[in-house]
């Protein structure tokens, strides 16, 4: 079973996520993180699950897409670290 690692970041990211969705529905929004926390959960028996990231084009760089959102994380020997959950009409945060 592989680790996955989430930072103060990613959760900060969830919750922005969760609170703006709650202004319209508490149970959507609910659902919603619930789905993005599903699809990290499948790092820990499935770390390659995820696709290359187009715009960076490194092995160790994947991301699952879970419409409207992106979940990008990196591949290390000890684990997964979760680097940012987005929506996946903007730019992924930090490329120039």
């Amino acid at each position: 079973m592989t680790r996955v690692r989430w930072t103060s970041q990613e959760i900060e990211d969830i919750q922005s996520i969760r609170d703006f969705i709650s202004r319209d529905s508490q149970k959507y929004a609910a659902l919603v993180v619930e789905k993005l926390i599903a699809a990290v959960d499948l790092l820990e028996e499935f770390p390659l699950a995820g696709r290359v990231v187009p715009e960076l084009s490194r092995e160790d760089v994947r991301e699952l897409v879970r419409p409207p959102y992106r979940i990008v994380y990196r591949v290390l020997k000890d684990g997964v670290d979760v680097a940012t959950v987005f929506r996946s009409s903007r730019v992924i945060p930090g490329l120039p």
